[in-house]
């Protein structure tokens, strides 16, 4: 006799509805008959078995999956970001996370002491925007220098070479803010 079965399982496990349905005891009952001519007898047990270790495999491999919450909209303070003192002057880190359409949104504020560079220049696959708040930079994107002062803008574009430095005799202080398109992130 075949036995023909039909188990439907819900799981919610953080909010998402994992639905399997599982029919494969009739479809393996039919191979069994097809090569040994004959049936397979499963128990109530059996099934049961089988289903909990179902359940069990899809709620460890929801826990498994690395969930990190994604930013919503917020204000932030400046005078409640901590200035971090660095060698070349300051940073203050406002966030650095995944958003609805970006696998990662950072912006922090860099303050540059006089002649000084956060870093010498370099390359990444990630793009930012520079916006000058005071003082005077000099930017040198691919080998080209060129000074920006309160208000410009700096693009900075995806592996390209680019470095700052502070040009005045006061600090200079610009916003960085820095985004990994989806798929771009380095696991």
């Amino acid at each position: 006799m075949v036995v023909d079965v039909l188990v439907h399982v819900t799981v919610d496990v953080n909010g998402f509805l994992v639905e399997a349905l599982l029919s494969w005891v009739s479809e393996v009952n039919s191979i069994f008959q097809i090569f040994h001519g004959g049936d397979l007898m499963l128990t109530r047990r059996d099934l049961l078995v089988a289903t909990v270790s179902l359940c069990v495999t899809l709620g460890l491999v929801v826990l498994a999956r690395p969930e990190t919450a994604v930013m919503h909209s917020t204000v932030f303070d400046w005078n409640s970001i901590q200035a971090e003192p660095k060698l070349h002057g300051a940073t203050r880190r406002f966030f650095q996370a995944p958003t609805a359409t970006l696998d990662e949104l950072e912006l922090h504020v860099t303050t540059l002491n006089p002649g000084k560079a956060p870093h010498p220049p370099h390359k990444h696959s990630d793009e930012e925007l520079i916006i000058i708040k005071e003082g005077t930079v000099e930017s040198t994107l691919n080998g080209e220098a060129r000074t920006a002062g309160p208000g410009s803008v700096i693009f900075q574009a995806s592996n390209e070479m680019h470095g700052l430095r502070n040009v005045s005799d006061k600090p200079a202080t610009y916003f960085v803010i820095k985004w990994i398109s989806p798929g771009m992130k380095k696991q």
